[in-house]
Parts: C-alpha cells; structure tokens; sequence
C-alpha cells in the first residue's frame, strides 16, 4: 500500500473512532438525522441543477457538506425555540419542519413559495416553525437573534434563540454589539458559528487574527468551545449540554467546525482551493457517511432500510421540483403587499 492510501486510511479510521466514541442517541433519533440530512443533501443537489436549467434565478448558497451543524442543533432544540440564520439556509428551512414543496417554490420565485415568490433563496420565513427567516445582509441576523431573544425572555416563554452565522460574518463590528447586549441582558441565545473555513473565498487564516472562532465572547463573559461540526452526534450532544444553561440566561458561543462542498454560490467556481482538498473531505469526513456507518455498525440499521430511505428522500425532493416548476408566478399586484404593517387600532 502506498502512503498516500496509508494516510488517507488512517484518516478515515481516526474519524470513525471519533464519531463511535460520542455517546450514541437512541436509534430512532439516529434515524431522524439520516432522514433529515439526506433530505437537505438531495433537496440542495437538486436546487443546483435547477439552477442550472434557469427555474431558479438569484443567488443560491448551497449547504451541501454542512448539514450536520443545523441537524444537530434543531434536534436539540425544543418547540417553544426560534431559530434565525444567514442566507445559506435551506438546510435550516427543512430541518425545522417546513414543506420541502414550498421551500422550492420559493426557490423558483413562485407564488406558493413561503414568501409568495418575493424571497427567494435568501430571505423566507415560517413563524409557525419557529424560523424567523435567512438574511442576505452579512451578519445582520445575528442581532436579529439576540432580540428574538430578548423576546423570549421578556414573555417568559422559556424559550432560546439559536443564531447561525459563519467564520466570515464573525468578524463584523454589529455581531460585538450583540454579544454585549446578550451578555449585559442575560439573554437565552445560542450562537452557533457555522466555520467553513473559507467565508467567500479567503481562507480563515488570511482574515482572522483569532482563528479560535469560539473565543470570540470572552470578552463578554459569554463561554464558548469548538465542536466536531461534520459529527451530527457530537453536535447534537453538545447542543444538548449547553442549552440548558442557554435556557437560564447565560448566552454561549458553540463554533462548529465544518465544510462545504460547493462554492460560496452557485456562481462561485471555488478556485481558491484544490480539488483534492474538497474530496479529501468528502471521502473521510462526509456527514452522511459517518453517521451511515455508524448505524450499520450498531446494528441500528440494515444496507436495505437505508436505501428505502433514500428512495423516499428522493421521491419528496422530485416532487417538490414538480410542484415548483408547475406553480404559477406570482402576480405583478404582489409587489405592493406586505410592504407596509397596518394600523389596526
């Protein structure tokens, strides 16, 4: 055996023996990763090749490579919480339960979309899911969070907000401002830095003087620590261990170290790294694959449910495109909607 394969092997193993050694959910939770993971990862491949035949226009950011970091965190969540994200949202979307079918509508800027073909890929909402939308403007969401926040603390609601940014928007002056006022406030926030390692298309090390993403708060007095982000177990454990301090008030950074796959967009060709990089990644530290062989090995699992769940996965996201394509476009009229809040005094 050469020693690239003896390196590559050894990688592969040392990556299977982390994800064994996290404490293992129960199955039918397990199962619910492999299910919600492998909707994302499908549902964003077709969202690309959508794109590529013009259905959807705009920009799209896909999260192909990332899906355990939303996986995890929503599973621990609980359903008086809210959830608030970057543009880079659809796998978020899912996960919190909303309809495949209209999030690609909304894709395709069709009027059965979550927001009436207006949002696009960027920018849709869903209330009733707790999911209070992506947002195109580079670390805005993240005071939007901390005031969600700061809601759920001033109705008394128990619930937290978990607020999603990247390595890139960490490093904007508006995200400071927040961490001061959640730890000034006591606020029950999440911050969950989804670090990719390239922002746009710079590395982390050419923009961070403090690649230690998960420091970010000390200044703050708002703890932090790095976690496994392409390990939906080990996410999903972690969530469940800090939220409940969350919960009472003390906010907390969780910088989950993960990749994608894809460029920063669809009309990003990702020069600035090498292909064998990128399939380094997948071949040893895929997500869906991990937790694949986790379960087979378990017993949790045969190969031929797996593949049934694959096929159902399949079937929904293919019919999702369907009902996008064949939907209407919204009428010229909508743009004079939701513009203004009526006064109903």
């Amino acid at each position: 055996m050469c020693a690239v394969a003896r390196k590559r092997n050894k990688a592969k193993v040392s990556q299977d023996e982390a994800a064994a050694a996290e404490p293992l959910p129960p199955a039918d939770k397990l199962l619910a990763f492999y299910r919600d993971m492998l909707l994302i990862r499908r549902f964003e491949e077709k969202a690309g090749q959508l794109y590529g035949m013009g259905v959807i226009g705009g920009f799209c950011h896909l999260y192909i490579g990332q899906e355990a970091v939303c996986t995890g965190i929503q599973h621990a969540l609980e359903p008086r919480d809210s959830v608030i994200t970057s543009y880079r949202d659809h796998g978020h979307m899912l996960v919190s339960g909303m309809d495949p079918k209209k999030v690609m509508a909304e894709l395709a800027g069709r009027r059965t979309g979550y927001s009436k073909g207006k949002g696009g890929s960027m920018h849709m909402f869903a209330v009733d899911k707790g999911f209070y939308g992506g947002h195109g403007i580079v670390g805005a969401q993240v005071p939007l969070g901390t005031g969600i926040a700061f809601a759920h603390k001033y109705r008394e609601d128990g619930g937290i907000c978990a607020t999603f940014f990247g390595e890139g928007a960490a490093n904007q002056g508006q995200v400071y401002e927040a961490f001061n006022m959640a730890a000034l406030w006591k606020l029950p926030v999440l911050y969950v830095i989804e670090n990719n390692k390239y922002a746009m298309g710079t590395p982390l090390d050419r923009a961070t003087a403090q690649p230690e993403l998960h420091q970010r708060g000390h200044a703050f007095a708002i703890p932090g620590e790095p976690v496994d982000g392409m390990n939906v177990i080990a996410v999903y454990n972690k969530a469940r261990e800090v939220i409940p301090r969350v919960r009472a008030g003390s906010p907390y950074i969780l910088e989950a170290r993960t990749y994608r796959y894809r460029g920063h967009s669809m009309s990003d060709p990702a020069k600035y790294r090498t292909k064998e990089e990128v399939e380094a990644v997948r071949r040893h530290h895929d997500p869906i694959d991990q937790l694949r062989r986790v379960m087979l090995e378990a017993g949790i699992a045969g190969e031929a449910e797996l593949k049934e769940i694959d096929r159902e996965i399949r079937a929904v996201v293919n019919e999702a495109a369907r009902f996008a394509q064949e939907s209407p476009e919204p009428d010229e009229a909508e743009l004079w909607t939701d513009v203004l809040v009526e006064d109903r005094a």
